[in-house]
């Protein structure tokens, strides 16, 4: 970060201070050197595939955190023991790491970055949810403050755990995720991940049918996706395209990297054991066509090696294991039934940046780290005293109880790169108010008018009654007026103050604002009361 980045990132972690102090959240600074052991103690060191290790001269395991849940969990876990210290809410902005396959987009996903994350600690299932929701309500307000347009998503929480989570994020055409949001006003909102679509069971013998196959990470299971070619349901007769993450979320081991699994599944097998034929079938296909798949019918073209080697076990799954819905293995375009009850809008699909992620991670980490506060009987609830690592109790009128937690975290470098990529235009940057790197610049010709820019420069520095100090900044380098012009603009100041011409004439000042499109003569008496007005709007 060059120094006026600089100043961007600290007014958003300033920000950020502000409105984690709404929660009462202490702030605090984690390592950024973290114990393998740690991690493998929570069951994670295994799982991420992005994680930069190293090992130091005697041998011991360490990386570099790409976050901090083991660690502040070790940390609560020896000092909290009584449910009177709950809650808890702890934050930090630090820098992060992450070994990724493939950065690319600058600030947007680097190995390097700088992320808040903040971490809850409550006694109750009941307190942690009311407490998630609080969180929700904050970040709210925070990017409302922003002012840049968001979606707020349900999400999946992946490798992180538990079982609620949900997304903030920037529209813009530069995304990588894609968010699925009903077009009237149900408030369907979802990430491509966890989105849902109405399904309508087509009727016929189905002669539209495709097929999509992919293999497992240890080449033992072949997988056929089957779906339609036509969606009668839908407006676009676009050829359908399979969602993988709707097929990983039945086979957690697919290899979505192969693109043509032929070759390895006629190879001989590179281990023993029992070699799978697993069939998905997608909901919409006709009754008919998923009998066919079922009974492994003539009719539908297998592989010749499957019917070769009869010793392998042929599956097939038409149903969601985990609501024994019909499968819905499409990818959802626009205009798609929305999946809410009683609704019967579309949905839209957008590209997206995601800024910020909430999640309710119960206890997926106070369990294996031991972090327990005893809790009296008559404030559990059911459910609660039975995750206890142990029914042992201190006293008759009291239980030991993991703790539940939650993690909620910002990309502070992300939001940097995202609006300064995104509110760009043809003229340069095109900063928001509250991270600008300066609110307002004076720029003035050469000569006795510099003189003039100095009187302008104070009389804005300075406050007047309740408005807050501006953050003002006076160009005074050396170079001419036209190029101070050009790099204001590229720069991205939400307000440029000219000394020029009119000053000589009028005694008065062009005051600029390129996002709000206005350009006008301002004497120097209602200078202040003027840029404040064009501020409250930025």
């Amino acid at each position: 970060m060059l120094p006026l980045g600089r100043r961007v990132q600290d007014k958003l972690e300033a920000l950020i201070d502000k409105h984690m102090s709404k929660i009462a959240a202490s702030k605090l600074a984690l390592s950024s050197i973290s114990s393998q052991k740690l991690w493998k103690k929570s069951g994670r060191l295994g799982i991420s595939s992005e994680l930069f290790r190293f090992e130091d001269r005697k041998d011991v395991g360490y990386l570099l955190a790409p976050t901090h849940e083991e660690e502040i969990t070790s940390m609560v876990a020896s000092t909290v023991k009584s449910y009177k210290d709950l809650p808890l809410r702890l934050y930090q902005i630090s820098r992060k790491y992450r070994d990724e396959l493939r950065p690319r987009h600058g600030l947007l996903r680097s190995r390097e970055f700088v992320m808040k994350d903040l971490y809850t600690f409550d006694y109750s299932i009941s307190r942690a949810l009311a407490t998630y929701d609080e969180v929700r309500k904050v970040y709210a307000n925070l990017f409302d403050e922003l002012k840049v347009p968001y979606l707020v998503a349900q999400a999946d929480s992946g490798d992180m755990g538990g079982n609620l989570s949900h997304e903030f994020h920037f529209p813009t055409s530069q995304g990588e995720d894609y968010i699925i949001s009903c077009t009237k006003s149900c408030g369907y909102v979802a990430n491509e991940e966890l989105a849902e679509s109405a399904i309508h069971t087509a009727v016929g013998s189905g002669s539209g049918l495709e097929v999509w196959r992919g293999i497992s990470r240890d080449r033992q299971t072949l997988i056929n996706v089957w779906y339609p070619s036509v969606t009668p349901d839908r407006k676009s007769q676009a050829l359908p395209e399979v969602n993988m993450h709707a097929v990983k979320a039945i086979v957690p081991q697919l290899d979505a990297s192969i693109e043509d699994p032929s070759v390895l599944w006629m190879s001989p097998p590179t281990q023993s054991g029992s070699r799978r034929l697993l069939n998905l079938v997608d909901g919409r296909l006709p009754d008919t066509v998923r009998t066919k798949i079922e009974s492994n019918s003539a009719g539908i073209s297998y592989w010749p090696s499957v019917e070769q080697m009869p010793e392998i076990a042929i599956d097939t799954i038409s149903q969601n294991p985990a609501n024994q819905q019909p499968l819905n293995l499409i990818r959802i375009q626009d205009g798609d039934a929305c999946p809410s009850t009683n609704c019967d809008g579309h949905l839209k699909v957008e590209r997206a940046i995601e800024l910020g992620h909430t999640f309710h991670l119960g206890t997926r980490y106070s369990k294996p780290l031991k972090a327990t506060v005893n809790v009296p009987v008559e404030l559990q609830e059911d459910g609660n005293a039975a995750e206890g690592l142990n029914t042992t109790q201190p006293s008759k009128s009291s239980q030991e109880v993991p703790m539940q937690m939650g993690c909620h975290g910002i990309g502070v470098s992300r939001i940097i790169g995202a609006v300064a990529d995104n509110l760009a235009d043809d003229e340069g940057l095109n900063w928001p108010r509250v991270i600008a790197p300066y609110e307002v610049v004076v720029v003035a010709s050469k000569g006795e008018l510099e003189e003039a820019a100095v009187e302008v420069y104070d009389a804005l520095s300075t406050s007047s009654g309740s408005q807050p100090l501006r953050d003002v900044i006076l160009d005074d380098r050396t170079q001419s007026f036209a190029w101070k012009m050009r790099d204001a603009d590229l720069i991205g100041y939400p307000i440029i103050v000219v000394v020029g011409r009119t000053w000589i004439a009028k005694g008065m000042c062009e005051v600029q604002c390129r996002r709000l499109q206005i350009s006008e003569e301002v004497p120097l008496e209602g200078m202040p009361e003027f840029v404040d007005v064009l501020l409250d709007q930025l």
